[in-house]
């Protein structure tokens, strides 16, 4: 299967606001265990992958920013 093989469903980030107007995006588990992000109101526009790698260096900065 190819990284760009989605083979989880997507879900709405925990980090995405409530309403019409807030900022969504949907992410979705990759068949190499990366992931898929995707913008929640508009999916047909464009889905972008990250690799494991990539996808554990963001979640790692963000984790440190947040302590910060």
């Amino acid at each position: 299967m190819s990284s760009r093989t989605v083979v989880g469903r997507f879900r709405k980030s925990s980090y995405s606001g409530a309403g019409q107007a807030s900022e969504c995006v949907e992410v979705a588990r990759t068949a190499d265990g990366g992931r898929a992000v995707r913008d929640s109101k508009d999916p047909a526009r464009g889905t972008a992958y990250f690799s494991p790698t990539a996808w554990q260096t963001f979640i790692t900065d963000l984790n440190r920013n947040r302590a910060s």
